[in-house]
């Protein structure tokens, strides 16, 4: 049983992933320290961890306690996380029941002498489902209100966001207001009445319209290392260098750069060398784009001279074993999430919420349930 039914807690949920619940997480945070003085975080269920100090830690609560450096155990913050075996373990007979208690301590020790807790939910409100810990059981179990984060439009967020609120109110949840993210800016102004009548009929509030912006979806050269499993030949230090876009390197070089914008990644087979000499020789040239990389494809690699020159000009050339199709799809396939120690955009995240979401609302529909 939760012992702790009075620190003020919020519980964001969404109707998909990736939709923005650690983006709303991430402004609320900062937020919140400002009106509170200790402010702690939970994320009960994660799906995608990494390994600290021989925990396996959610990636949402490695990046918020990097962010804000909470004073939290990851035991605490972290407490369950999922791996790609556990259903199956569950479904061969391994008894999960515990798992809600080990959550209720989790909470109840993230609470503990602090002024408000937020707690973010994984995927939509079923998720968890197969072992009784959807994200609706879980706001049951810790008490809280839910505040759903939804894409903006009418039509598919709407119906997405019937059915999740229909799974929170039979666990006797309630939802108390909604987010909606990724709004077109030139969609703003005629989605915003249509958008608060349709939540007013399903009895819910408009929290907060927090526009589409295609800084956040850009990835960083690091990002796109690791979703390609590539390896940087040089530049390494630059994996922080934002992409706008990613140009093939099919025709000739004078061909290709008229027609490449700054901050472009380049991709071509690691045998181009008229097109990587080109690069080289125009760095610092202020007529020639500033380009944010290049990926060597199809596992090949210029001739020795040219890679020693490569290295002593420090532009990032990356290698990969896929071909450029290849590329195209995982690319166009590819979520950007934000990431630890990414200061600028994380700044523009919280710049986002802090403008566009109703705080004080937020904070009116924390209240404990007793």
């Amino acid at each position: 049983m939760l012992n702790n039914t009075i620190t003020p807690r919020i519980f964001i949920a969404a109707t998909h992933q990736d939709v923005g619940k650690t983006t709303v997480c991430i402004g609320l945070l900062r937020l919140l320290q400002r009106h509170f003085q200790k402010v702690g975080y939970i994320k009960p269920i994660g799906q995608r961890y990494v390994e600290v100090d021989g925990l396996r830690v959610d990636e949402d609560t490695l990046l918020i306690n990097e962010t804000y450096r909470l004073d939290l155990p990851y035991e605490a913050m972290s407490p369950i996380t999922i791996d790609q075996h556990f259903t199956r373990r569950y479904l061969s007979g391994e008894d999960p029941t515990h798992l809600q208690q080990v959550l209720i301590d989790a909470f109840d020790r993230t609470a503990w002498e602090h002024d408000f807790v937020l707690v973010e939910g994984s995927g939509h409100a079923g998720v968890g489902s197969i072992i009784n810990l959807s994200n609706a059981r879980v706001a049951e179990l810790l008490k809280c209100k839910v505040i759903m984060v939804t894409e903006g439009g009418l039509g598919r967020p709407l119906d997405e966001l019937a059915m999740n609120v229909a799974l929170f109110e039979k666990h006797g949840v309630e939802v108390v207001g909604v987010v909606m993210n990724q709004v077109r800016q030139s969609k703003r102004e005629s989605l915003l009445p249509y958008a608060e009548r349709g939540l007013k009929q399903m009895g819910l509030k408009l929290l907060g319209v927090i526009p589409l912006h295609h800084e956040l979806a850009r990835p960083t050269l690091g990002q796109m290392v690791r979703h390609l499993k590539g390896e940087f030949l040089c530049g390494g230090q630059f994996n922080r260098r934002r992409i706008s876009r990613v140009v093939i390197g099919a025709g000739t070089a004078k061909n290709i750069f008229s027609m490449v914008p700054p901050g472009s990644l380049i991709v071509a087979p690691g045998d181009r060398e008229d097109i990587i000499l080109s690069v080289l020789e125009h760095l610092g040239d202020s007529q020639f784009p500033k380009l944010a990389g290049f990926m060597l494809c199809d596992g090949l690699r210029p001739q020795p001279g040219l890679q020693k020159l490569m290295l002593e000009r420090g532009f990032p050339f990356i290698a990969l074993q896929q071909n450029l199709t290849q590329i195209v799809e995982a690319t166009r396939d590819m979520t950007v999430k934000t990431e630890p120690g990414d200061q600028e955009k994380i700044q523009y995240v919280q710049e986002l919420v802090e403008t566009h979401v109703d705080f004080p609302s937020v904070l009116a529909a924390s209240t404990p349930v007793t």
